[in-house]
């Protein structure tokens, strides 16, 4: 299977996924706009986001695809399927007592996350209210993280990247329709999440099928806790978890200084997030999701060749895609901002505060990308130990960097600091790649760089002016014509930046050759 087919067929789901959740944004912004009501949700919402990251996608992820993979290409169906079981078990048991606790202790987990909140007592009550509606989430977006991981490894990369699509679509369907029949219509939103949480888990079943790996969850946690496989992903998930912690930590601080910025700092924020995190799913989250199994079949197989050629063709990919996104976000953050939330209840000022947090994600975006790419070159050998000490290290970094630019940029200076973190993140992962000799650079680096600085340079001058002769919040008033304006806008700077490329003779072969074995 090719690897750039691999590629375009998890980034199309995944852009599928973004667009609803563009969608799904724009609703949410046009009914409550930036408001106590958002700040609560998004709140509430973050707390069993933080724990998915740290068991599911995260520490979890990071763990078992590894092994798996190890299982399956050395241990034969029966044994990978045993494996499959028993994990599923102890992660089924594991979390729904997590979410009991959850549920009880809601109110102090808010405080933890967004002490800001309290002073607020109707916004503090709902993101308590939505917290205990929501925390059963994290059982079922864990199972589908297992789920994914498992299709993964046997190259199925279809319905795990289209999962999140349903989580959006629940999402619109209740801002539709269930709100404005609830005497809390926000409510709406946590309800939204439980029933994609499951949608998510249940779409994946027919694929599991098709190569008999559906979990079987037990009753006995005790005997799938002591199965082999299962004691290596636990003992190998505990530095991973603290790694993964350390970045969450840093999110939690992040929210809790955000919710005492003022009502509607946490949704301009979140709001940033959103269009951030379109290039870094379509690039970071779907590059490192075909990686992580090719580069641990590559370790398992003793091929260090390929295991530093498939680590190239991600970063020079990356860089080739990231690079431009970034200019945009810093350059055309508010054209972005005002067509795809400048309506309802969402005001001008809103489309400001959003820009600016973006803009300042704009300077950190391929840091945030690269993570993504370089942290499966440790994980597939199990080196956990390194990622540990290069998050301790960011988290100081970003919450230094708060102290000096939260004061000057307010809510931006939060986004700000945490792409700089997240480029202080690459390097050191870099560097620790090269010095382990694990990655070596192929030809023809200092060419490359060369022809994306001039294609950025000159993308960046024409999205300048673009984006200031142009009154894009003004023309609230003429929606359609905004958006065909950002329609066009977008395609222009496509061609700009890859024309520029070509006529500096830029070599695109480069990204077909590389394979899955």
């Amino acid at each position: 299977m090719n690897l750039f087919r691999a590629l375009l067929t998890v980034s199309g789901f995944t852009l599928l996924s973004r667009v609803t959740g563009l969608v799904r944004e724009t609703l949410i912004a046009r009914a409550f706009g930036a408001s106590q009501f958002t700040d609560a949700f998004y709140v509430a919402f973050r707390i069993p986001n933080l724990l998915r990251r740290l068991s599911a996608e995260g520490a979890f992820s990071q763990a078992f695809v590894p092994i798996l993979a190890e299982f399956k290409n050395t241990e034969g169906h029966d044994a990978t399927k045993a494996l499959v079981d028993a994990m599923s078990t102890v992660l089924a048991w594991a979390l729904a007592g997590v979410s009991l606790a959850g549920v009880a202790g809601a109110s102090w987990v808010v405080f933890a996350v967004a002490s800001g909140l309290e002073h607020d007592g109707r916004a503090f009550g709902l993101a308590v209210t939505m917290t205990q509606i929501m925390f059963p989430y994290i059982i079922f977006i864990s199972l589908t993280s297992l789920a994914s991981g498992v299709l993964n490894t046997y190259r199925q990369f279809s319905l795990p990247a289209f999962a999140p699509v349903l989580l959006n679509v629940s999402f619109i369907g209740a801002a539709i329709f269930l709100a404005p029949h609830l005497k809390v219509p926000v409510y709406a939103l946590a309800y939204a999440v439980i029933v994609g949480g499951i949608l998510q888990f249940l779409v994946q079943l027919p694929g599991l099928k098709k190569i008999d790996m559906i979990p079987r969850i037990g009753l006995n946690f005790f005997r799938a806790l002591r199965h082999p496989g299962v004691k290596r992903v636990l003992i190998k998930m505990v530095p991973m978890t603290f790694g993964v912690s350390v970045a969450q930590l840093s999110l939690i601080i992040n929210t809790n200084i955000a919710s005492r910025l003022g009502p509607g700092a946490v949704s301009w924020i979140n709001y940033s997030d959103r269009l951030m995190e379109f290039p870094t799913a379509l690039l970071g989250a779907a590059l490192g999701t075909i990686l992580l199994p090719s580069l641990s079949k590559a370790h398992v197989d003793a091929d260090p060749v390929e295991y530093s050629a498939l680590l190239d063709w991600g970063l020079r990919i990356t860089f080739l895609m990231a690079a431009p996104s970034g200019v945009a976000l810093f350059f055309f953050a508010v054209p972005l901002t005002a067509t795809l939330f400048h309506y309802g209840k969402f005001d001008a000022h809103s489309v400001v505060m959003v820009g600016r947090a973006l803009s300042a994600y704009g300077v950190g975006l391929v840091g945030l990308i690269l993570i993504k790419i370089l942290t499966p070159g440790f994980y597939a050998k199990q080196d956990i130990k390194t990622p540990v000490i290069i998050g301790i290290i960011v988290l100081i970094a970003i919450q230094l960097s708060n102290l000096i630019f939260v004061p000057i940029f307010a809510h931006a200076g939060l986004t700000l600091s945490i792409g700089l973190g997240a480029c202080v993140n690459a390097t050191l992962l870099f560097i620790g790649l090269r010095k382990r000799g694990i990655y070596q650079p192929s030809p023809g680096w200092t060419r490359f760089f060369a022809q994306l600085l001039g294609a950025c340079l000159v993308l960046a001058g024409v999205m300048h002016w673009v984006a200031g002769n142009f009154d894009w919040i003004g023309m609230r008033a003429a929606p359609l014509e905004r958006i065909m304006l950002l329609g066009a806008s977008l395609v222009v700077f496509g061609a700009l930046y890859f024309g520029m490329l070509s006529a500096m003779g830029f070599k695109y072969a480069y990204f077909r050759r590389r394979t899955l074995q």
